[in-house]
Parts: C-alpha cells; structure tokens; sequence
C-alpha cells in the first residue's frame, strides 16, 4: 500500500520511521517532510496547509492511507476534504479537532461532561478578563483560545503577569487571530503527564504513559515551548491512576464528543496534571505530542500502520499494543534563543557518528538542506531518542547522542527524565 504522510517535524519523522517499519506499506510520500524523513520517504514540496493541492497528489498517486500528523490542517478540515474524495484518513475531522483548535470549546466539553479540570472563565472582552484576574489574584493561568504552537499558555505567578500576558495575546495579537479570546484558568500544582489513546469515534485503544517537559531551560525554568524532551513510561502514571485517567477522562472524552454530534477519530493527547493521585486535565491536543511521539513510537512494538487504518474505517478492535520492554528518552536540541528569535542556517555536525549508536535515533524537526548540508532552520531542531533497559539506561543513551551533535549556540535541556529518576 501507498501511504502519505502529512507534515515536516519530529513527529512526522517519527510516524514515517514507524510506518516504514510495517509489511503491509511499500511506499511512503511526505509533504513536505525534511532532509531526516527524505532517507526513509519521497518527499513532496506541498504544504501541510495546501490542503486541495495535498488531494489532488493523493488522488494522483491513488494513496492508501493518509496521516495527518499537525493539527494545523486538522483545524482547516483536511480530513473532510479527503473523506469527501473517498479516501482513507486519519485524524479528526474539522468538527473534532475544535477539541485543540479552541481552548473554550475544549473546556465548555468538560464541563459538560464532569470530566475533571480547572475552574475557567471564557473572555473575548479585554477589560472583564483583566476584572476577572484582579478578583482571582494569583498564581493564574492565561491561555489563548486558538491554536499558538504550544506557546499561547501563560502561567502567571502574580497577577501583573497576568494582565501582561492578556495584553499581549488580546492588545498586541501576539498570537494573531488565536488570542481574539482567552482562557483564564485556576492553577493546578501537581506533575505533568501525556496520555494518548487510539480512537475510531466509538472504541479507543490506550498507548504507554509519557511525561512532556514544556519549559525551556532545565529545572522547569523560562518560558513554555512545544516541548524539550520526554520520556516513557512515566512512572507518576502508575496502573491504577491509568485505569483511572481511562475511565474518568478519555473514556467520557469521546463519548461526549460523539453526543455533541462531533465524534472524534484519531489520536487523543490529553495533557493531564497530577497531585495526590488525582488526574485533572490542562489540555486536550488533535494529533500525536511532539516530542512524546519519539519515546512513545521507538517503544512501540505492534505493526502501527493497521491501527491507524482501523481508526480511519471506524473498525477498531483491537484491545491492547504490544510494547518493548524498555523505556525511551527524548532530548530536544533547539536553537540558541529559542522560543524566541533565533540564527537559521548553521551546519549541524555530528549526524553520521550520531546514526552509528545503537538504540538511538536522531529524528529530524526544524531542519533543511542548504548547499548539501544540514542546517537548523526551526526553533526544535532535533529529537534525540534514546532506548535503554531503564530510564537511566535510556537518559545516558539520548545525551551520548546529544553530545556528538552540534552547531552553533545550539541548546537543550540537562535534566530530562530526571521526575523519573526521582521516583
């Protein structure tokens, strides 16, 4: 079969290695992928957004299977557009994907649901939000209402940030369109961690716990990014709480979803905070976590590519993945400046000694070919992933690949896996 793979990050070369790695697939295309994916796929110059340029290739090359790994294209209705063509998909649909692209609808379905998160209000008027944060006081959280790369969620110790960060997303528009509305939240103390599941709208199908670490600098210091690294399993998840987060969360999640007359197919992230064994939930996201994915694929044993098919047809029946028993560590290498202005186009070295460490895979994010070589060209750049028989055995192996790649000011966190280690 022909299978299509939408996007150009660390997630996508994850999905693709994987993918490739099936019997069922015996040609991959990525659009519009990167210099990592390109050893693996063909890779096509259209845009994840270039959603009717994207069909006419899929329909061209009588594609299989397409995998919609941003949730860019998601929110615009890729999904629709292919369905609507006949052919296979997976991913939500742009009715479901509001569950990422619009934090107050995602919250308004909580509440609906009693499934449990913070306390929130919803705001399109400036002046009642700042109102809103002098009557609450602080710690609070300020959220952008659409979509922001990972970086529209503002975690206020006193309540001067607060209104900075409402005046900046709702005055400033430094979301754009994303910040015509914001999200203030209760803050929630406690531990984050991933949860994904498998969905066709109606069964779902739980992947291994995994713990994101958001903020930029080590000692979850600085401002939030899309994510520095992970890891998998996470053990603050223990059997019983991941019974728990099935049942009180992503269970009511998708049959909500479905009563509101929007069913949701594809992959649920659900972003969860944890304290005193209680999960509550700080988000939901469309599609697979970057860099979760890394961890959660390179310990996955079971052939993905018949899921992913199930999830599109609505036949999901299988119960249970199979798993490596091994934990998987993620290490992000960004560039220096990151999350804000950056240098682009420096030479990455280190590529080929990196590729010769067993367990390890260096998976491309933010990079380009430029005159024959490898340059950084995103704020991510790449998703170092190391396996190992423990946590620690997996730390060591993701930083010995760490430490033979490098450009110029490049940057990562010290101290991912470390929650793990502490346990």
């Amino acid at each position: 079969m022909k299978v299509l793979v939408v996007g150009g990050g660390g997630r996508e070369h994850t999905l693709v290695w994987k993918i490739a790695q099936s019997s069922l697939v015996e040609k991959i295309y990525c659009a519009p992928g990167n210099p990592g994916i390109a050893e693996l796929a063909e890779c096509v110059h259209i845009d994840a957004d270039e959603i009717d340029t994207l069909l006419e290739f899929a329909l061209a090359e009588k594609i299989d299977l397409t995998v919609v790994g941003p949730e860019v294209p998601l929110t615009m209705g890729i999904v629709d557009t292919f369905q609507n063509a006949g052919l296979e998909v997976f991913g939500p649909n742009k009715a479901a994907a509001q569950i990422e692209g619009s934090k107050r609808f995602s919250k308004d379905l909580m509440a609906r649901y009693n499934i449990p998160t913070a306390a929130y209000r919803s705001f399109s008027d400036h002046a009642q939000a700042v109102n809103y944060v002098r009557e609450q006081g602080a710690p609070i959280v300020v959220k952008a209402d659409g979509l922001a790369a990972g970086k529209g969620v503002i975690v206020a110790m006193t309540e001067e940030q607060a209104i900075a960060a409402i005046d900046d997303i709702m005055l400033d528009q430094v979301f754009g369109d994303a910040g015509a509305s914001v999200v203030i939240e209760e803050f929630m103390g406690g531990e984050e961690a991933s949860f994904f599941a498998f969905t066709d709208g109606k069964n779902i199908l739980p992947l291994a716990s995994s713990q994101d670490h958001k903020r930029v600098y080590d000692n979850d210091e600085g401002p939030n990014t899309g994510g520095m690294g992970a890891y998998s399993p996470a053990p603050v998840v223990t059997d019983d709480l991941y019974r728990v987060i099935v049942d009180t969360i992503v269970r009511p999640t998708i049959d909500g979803m479905a009563e509101d007359g929007c069913p949701y197919s594809g992959i649920l992230y659900v972003g969860l905070m944890i304290k005193d064994g209680k999960p509550r939930v700080v988000e939901y996201n469309a599609r697979f976590g970057d860099p979760e994915a890394q961890p959660l694929l390179m310990r996955m044993k079971s052939d993905i590519v018949p899921v992913l098919q199930a999830c599109a047809r609505g036949e999901l029946q299988q119960d249970c993945i199979e798993w490596y028993d091994k934990a998987a560590v993620c290490v992000v290498l960004a560039s220096g400046g990151y999350p804000a202005a950056y240098e682009k186009n420096l030479p990455i070295s280190g590529l080929d000694e990196a590729a010769k460490i067993g367990d390890l895979m260096v998976f491309h994010a933010g990079t380009a070919l430029k005159d024959g070589q490898i340059v950084n060209k995103g704020g991510r750049v790449l998703g170092v992933t190391g396996l190992g028989d423990t946590v620690r055995d997996a730390i060591d192996k993701a930083y010995t690949g760490v430490k033979v790649v490098s450009w110029k000011n490049a940057h990562y966190r010290h101290d991912i896996g470390a929650r793990a280690l502490n346990r």
